[in-house]
This record gives structure tokens, C-alpha cells and sequence, in this order.
């Protein structure tokens, strides 16, 4: 018996848990609330794809009317009853053997989500035979989706569920028609983990997790079930849908589901809604709505301020099923995979963003302009935490955007520690990624970056308030490219005002920054007007004209005219598809027009507009208050004389190694002498740092001239190699 059973229903990620749950469950460890947490969504996949769960699918589909392709995957069933377990395993990565059968060609069962594979065979070559076979079972998988979609349940989704029920549903109307029908079949399945969890775990509330549109139609079947099976136990929904979405909710019917809604940061609300069940006679709430007297109130009359990010605990992982999560590859690229390949321990660096300035984001939402950023020590607690509990030690941190100065920190805390990680974080493209930086991650344990570009025009960026320009961007991403850190930019079109010619010059912008190779990967977003950013809270100061309507359940996307006309729609196949082939290594030398069927201006950006801007000079001076940091060990040194011209002095050799080279350098003795003591000084293990200005004046009580001695060739060669400079 739990007091609390958390849930995140169908569906979120087939890869790893979403990280709501565990945040909150490892909040209620530190106040000793007992709690049980599940991901519906990867039982009910894994239900749905197995030998058994399979054969029940196709004797309860629909076979009247089948498209060739799908009455070909019909005719097959055989063959994928007979390999869904095996390849279930693979992706758990149980099986690695089965990779060299899957890569045969004759061991999986294909339908026309294999028709790319003449396109794409040649890109596996840097990816290896696992990943190939992961990509091969991606595509198994989806046929077998796309036969459940149109044969048994059109709502199926692998990362969402009857998601169209909950996208901007500014009444409960027709979500509440659908609550009436008949069970659909995955609701069938879902209900059934649910009732058996139910009455295992034995909870007094419980807790439903609603990330995404995807997830609300699955939380309502859930809350219906609990209400009708279980009429004792209270119902309650967060997570970043309800944060959004129903800010302004007004019908009382949400209320036959659920007895609380809470808003924002769930740990307070969630520790009240448990203090209130065990003692009714209670009545302190946070950003809670409920139902009084048949009418929908908002009560936020507790006293007690939100927990400060140092005291909410560390993200607990336990109950879920983290050996059974299934890696898949949907596109061959190393870092799209990220989202969808391996099990990532999530964590957030800092709450809220420290920019909180883009015009298109929720500013005015507590999520957003609450900006709190986690000590580095704290943070690294955390991670060994969780790898001791999980067994991985990869990490996605999950900010708005990470700080680079706390990202600095983080990355010198771990070497400390002599910390074995793979992570990787959402940050904004800014000037303080200097290429030392950028290696200091890098030695951390930072394999990737993603951040927004989005419209890659200067003036529009100008207009969101993005704080950056095209030209920093692009040094940006290739200091982060160079020392061997993956970029993936988020990409906008269809923004308020945006032209044609604009749209045209940003994916001009998008090709060269593909094909010089700073970018790795992307995605193209149409513009969404919300109703809690700067946009959506005053659309005249953007030219769009916002569709009013009653809001009585969701409000966060409004649809909106702009002014200028364009149909932005039209852009999107052609701006995706050229990045696929972009992100594929691919398609440069296509003229921008031979991506789209209706006829496009030329664009105005020159065709060295991106190395133009790599080649510009970047480094404006050396700050004094910059840390030099030294990520190398100890060399090798031997003393020898040097002999010119009748002049005899004493030199010093050093040899330094890392892990691919071995660098030599030579120096006067004395110099070299204070080398090896400044060396010892800046070891990674030391807590002690020294700036640029103390390692200045350090030099100078014994040489003069410390800007030549920095600038010279051997010294050069040292700051290559590890003696870093960073802000």
C-alpha cells in the first residue's frame, strides 16, 4: 500500500522514461510519502508488441477494404508473429547477436516503410551493424503501426495517442463525446495494467502525469476508470499540458474525471493534495483547481512558498522498467538518433530560462520566467545518485537552456570526480561558447548540443528577441563542431511578418551551414502562436490577427491571420524534405526551387555568406576575469643546454600526452620551472582555479612580458592541447 501512485499515460517516448514521475517521486522521498510510479505508455507498447499481443491485433482488425500494402502485411502476420519477440529483445538490447540476421535482409518481414532503403543503404556505413539493425526494426515497427492504425485503432501513435482530441481544444466538448464511446482497443489494454497496478499498489490519490496533447486522452480514460472501479481513491493531473494549456479552465465536467488540477512546480501542490487527504479537515492548496459547490474554483491560499530547486531531491527511478525501454533509430543520422536511441537519465541544470526574452515562448509561465539555476556540486550529486540507482550513466539535461557559466561548472565538477558520463543539453547559441569552452565539455563528457536558430534571418531574429545573429551562430556551432560536440538547431518558418524571400534566405542560411559542416542536424517548426507569450499576449505588436474563441477547457495555441497574407503552409514538405537530405549529407548542389512544386524567388544570400563568416577574426581580446584551466597531466621533462653563437643556456624539454598525441615543447629551465608549477597548481582535482589575470601576475613577479610569453609558439601549441582559457 502506497500513499501515492504517480502515472504518465500512453504515450511519450518508446526510449526512456519521461521524467516527470521520477522527478516527483524523488521530491517525496525527502518528505517520506510513500509513492509507486508507472509508464502506461511502454507497458502498453510492449503488450501490444509481442508474440501474443500481436496475434490478438491481427484477429481483431479490420481486413475488408485493405490496401495492397496493408493486405500484404496481413498476409504476412506469420512471419511477424514469429519475430516480434525476438526483435523486442534487440531493441531492449537483450539480443545483439540477432543483428547480423536482421542485417541479412531475409529474417524481417518488409512493407513499404522499407521502400527508403534504396536511398539511404549507404548511410549505415558510419553507423555500424547494431545501428543498421535498430534502423531495419524502426521500420519493422512502423509497418506494423501504420496496419494498427488503419485496421484497428486510428488514435495508435508510438509517441502520442488520439492526439488531434487534445490540441487546442478550447471546450470538452468533443473530448467528452469520445469518454462516452465504447472502449476503444488500446484503451482496453491500458485499463487492464491500470486495474491490476491499482490493486496491487493500493493508493489514496493518484497522481497523472500529462506531458503532451498526446497524453490527455488516455489520462481522462484512466481518471473514468479509477472514478467508476475505484470511486475511493482521488484523482489528480499535472505535468506540462495542464501548465499550458488549462490555465483557464472553466467546465465542470473535467471534474467527473479528476478532482484536482494542479498548475506549475508540482511538489508543493502534490505535498498538500496528500496532507488534505489524510487530514479532511484541511483545506491548504497550491495552484489547485477543483470543484466546489458545482462551480470551478482556483484556490492558492497556502502560506507556504514552492521549494527551492537544492531541496526537491534527487530524480528517483525506481519501479519503472528501465531494462525493458526500446532504442530505436528512425533516420540515420548519430545525433537525431539522440531522442530516440538509449536510456538518458534526465536532469535539469536550472529551472526556468536565464534569457526569457523569445517572443514566440511562454515567458509570462512560472516554468519559463522563474529562472533558478542548481549549484554544480549539488548537480553532480545527483548524477551519481542516479547512476548508482540506474546502472547508466548517460544524461539528458532538460533546460530551457542550459547556462554556459553553469555548464562550465558542471563539466570541471565532473573531471574532478574522475566521473565517467555521456551528456547532453539544450542550450542558446551565445557568444560564450568560445572553442575552449566548447573542449572543456567536450572532456566532460558532452557529446551534443541542441539549440534554436529558428528563422536564420537577422531581422526576424531580431524581432523573437533572440539575442543572436546568423554570423554568431555559425561560430557558435562550429566551435562546438570543431571540438567534437554534435549541433542540432531548431528551426522557424512561417513567423509573424516572415516573407517569402525571408523563408528562402533562411533555408539558403540552413543548406550552407549543412554542407560546411557545423550542423549535423535539425528540425523545421511552423510558427504556433501560444497564448502566454509576448506574440499571443499582444498580436497587434506583430501584425497577426488571433481567432477569438470561448475558452471553457484548453487555451494555449490560437489560430491567428498575419497580415501579410502567405500561405506558410505550403513551405513545409519542401523545407522538410530538403533537410532530410541535408541532415543525410546530401542534395547541396540542388537549386532551392527543385525542393518545392510551386515556383519560389531566388535567393538574395551569397553563396559564401556562412564561410565568410567562419573566416572572420572572433577573439577580441583575452578577458581578465577568464579561468585558465589545464586538462592534461603531467609531462615528461628533461633539462639540456642550448648552444648560439658562443651563447650557452639551459633549456627544458616537456613532453605531454593525451589520449590520441604527444606534444613537445621547449622552454628556458626557468620558465619551464614555473610551467610545471602552475601545471601542478591547475590540475583538474585541485578546487582551486586561477584567472587570466592571476596567472599574469604570477609570471610578471619573475619575467616580464607575459603577453609574449602567451603568444608564443610553444605556448600556442600548449593551449591546443588543453591549457584552456574559459569564461
Amino acid at each position: 500500500m502506497k500513499d501515492i501512485l504517480l502515472i504518465t499515460p500512453p504515450f511519450t517516448q518508446l526510449n526512456t522514461p519521461y521524467p516527470a514521475t521520477a522527478y516527483l517521486k524523488g521530491f517525496l522521498n525527502t518528505k517520506n510519502i510513500s509513492a509507486y510510479q508507472m509508464d502506461l505508455g511502454i507497458e502498453v507498447i510492449l503488450a501490444m508488441f509481442s508474440k501474443e499481443g500481436l496475434t490478438a491485433i491481427f484477429d481483431s482488425s479490420n481486413t475488408q477494404h485493405l490496401t495492397p500494402n496493408l493486405q500484404r502485411i496481413f498476409s504476412l502476420r506469420e512471419d511477424y508473429i514469429q519475430t516480434v519477440d525476438a526483435v523486442i529483445a534487440f531493441l531492449q538490447g537483450k539480443n545483439h547477436t540477432l543483428a547480423r540476421q536482421i542485417c541479412s535482409g531475409n529474417f524481417l518481414p518488409e512493407a513499404s516503410r522499407f521502400e527508403q532503403l534504396d536511398d539511404m543503404e549507404w548511410a549505415f556505413g558510419s553507423m555500424g551493424m547494431q545501428d543498421k539493425a535498430k534502423h531495419l526494426a524502426t521500420l519493422y515497427l512502423e509497418d506494423l503501426s501504420d496496419f494498427i492504425v488503419e485496421c484497428v485503432d486510428e488514435n495508435f501513435g508510438f509517441s502520442r495517442y488520439a492526439e488531434r482530441l487534445g490540441r487546442s481544444a478550447n471546450s470538452f466538448d468533443e473530448l467528452y463525446a469520445h469518454l462516452q464511446d465504447d472502449l476503444t482497443y488500446i484503451d482496453k489494454i491500458t485499463l487492464k495494467i491500470l486495474g491490476n497496478r491499482l490493486a496491487e499498489v493500493q493508493p489514496k490519490l493518484v497522481c497523472i502525469s500529462v506531458p503532451f496533447p498526446g497524453n490527455l486522452y488516455s489520462a481522462f480514460r484512466c481518471a473514468q476508470f479509477i472514478k467508476k472501479n475505484f470511486p475511493s481513491i482521488k484523482v489528480s493531473m499535472g505535468g506540462g499540458f495542464p501548465n499550458t494549456e488549462l490555465r483557464d479552465l472553466k467546465d465542470q465536467r473535467v471534474f467527473e474525471f479528476f478532482d484536482f488540477i494542479t498548475l506549475d512546480d508540482g511538489e508543493l501542490p502534490v505535498e498538500l493534495l496528500n496532507y488534505n487527504i489524510k487530514n479532511p479537515n484541511s483545506n491548504e492548496f497550491k495552484r489547485t483547481f477543483l470543484l466546489e459547490n458545482n462551480q470551478v474554483v482556483y484556490k492558492n491560499n497556502t502560506t507556504q512558498s514552492d521549494y527551492k530547486q537544492s531541496e526537491v531531491g534527487t530524480p528517483d527511478y525506481s519501479d519503472l522498467f528501465l531494462d525493458k525501454y526500446i532504442s530505436v533509430i528512425e533516420i540515420a543520422n548519430p545525433m537525431h538518433s539522440l531522442w530516440s536511441d538509449g536510456r538518458w537519465n534526465k536532469l535539469t541544470m536550472a529551472h526556468g530560462c536565464y534569457w526569457g526574452k523569445c517572443t514566440f515562448c511562454d515567458i509570462s509561465l512560472d516554468y519559463i520566467k522563474l529562472y533558478e539555476p542548481i549549484a554544480a556540486q549539488i548537480l553532480v550529486d545527483r548524477m551519481e545518485t542516479m547512476i548508482a540507482q540506474t546502472g547508466e550513466n548517460g544524461f539528458h539535461f532538460v533546460d530551457e537552456a542550459a547556462p554556459p557559466a553553469l555548464m562550465r561548472e558542471v563539466a570541471l565538477e565532473i573531471l574532478r570526480r574522475k566521473l565517467t558520463v555521456t551528456w547532453w543539453t539544450n542550450i542558446r547559441f551565445e557568444k560564450s561558447f568560445s572553442l575552449d569552452l566548447c573542449l572543456l565539455l567536450k572532456a566532460s563528457g558532452c557529446i551534443a548540443v541542441s539549440g534554436g536558430l529558428e528563422v536564420a534571418s537577422d531581422r526576424l531574429l531580431e524581432l523573437i528577441k533572440k539575442g543572436v545573429t546568423v554570423e554568431q551562430v555559425a561560430q557558435v556551432t562550429r566551435n562546438f563542431t570543431e571540438s567534437g560536440i554534435m549541433v542540432h538547431a531548431y528551426l522557424m518558418y512561417g513567423y509573424p511578418t516572415q516573407t517569402v524571400q525571408e523563408t528562402v534566405d533562411s533555408l539558403e542560411m540552413v543548406r550552407q551551414l549543412f554542407e560546411v559542416g557545423v550542423l549535423q542536424s535539425g528540425f523545421w517548426h511552423q510558427f504556433a502562436m501560444t497564448a502566454h507569450s509576448p506574440v499571443g499576449l499582444f498580436p497587434e505588436e506583430f501584425g497577426v490577427i488571433p481567432e477569438q474563441n470561448e475558452i471553457t477547457f484548453a487555451n494555449n495555441d490560437i489560430q491567428f491571420k498575419d497580415k501579410t497574407g502567405i500561405d506558410h503552409d505550403q513551405f513545409s514538405f519542401g523545407l522538410k524534405k530538403s533537410l532530410f537530405n541535408y541532415m543525410h549529407g546530401i542534395g547541396f548542389d540542388y537549386t532551392l526551387h527543385d525542393w518545392f512544386d510551386f515556383k519560389i524567388p531566388k535567393t538574395t544570400i551569397s553563396p559564401d555568406f556562412i564561410v565568410s563568416c567562419l573566416e572572420k577574426e572572433t577573439d577580441f581580446g583575452i578577458k581578465p576575469s577568464a579561468k585558465v584551466i589545464w586538462l592534461s597531466g603531467k609531462p615528461q621533462t628533461e633539462i639540456f643546454t642550448k648552444t648560439k653563437k658562443g651563447n650557452r643556456w639551459e633549456m627544458m624539454k616537456l613532453v605531454f600526452f593525451d589520449k590520441k598525441e604527444t606534444l613537445e615543447i621547449n622552454l628556458e629551465k626557468d620558465k619551464g620551472e614555473w610551467l610545471l608549477r602552475i601545471i601542478d597548481n591547475l590540475a583538474i582535482h585541485n578546487q582551486k582555479t586561477l584567472t587570466f589575470v592571476q596567472l599574469k601576475t604570477d609570471f610578471e613577479t619573475q619575467f616580464d612580458d607575459f603577453e609574449l610569453f602567451w603568444h608564443s609558439k610553444p605556448l600556442k601549441k600548449l593551449r591546443d592541447f588543453g591549457f584552456l582559457l574559459v569564461l
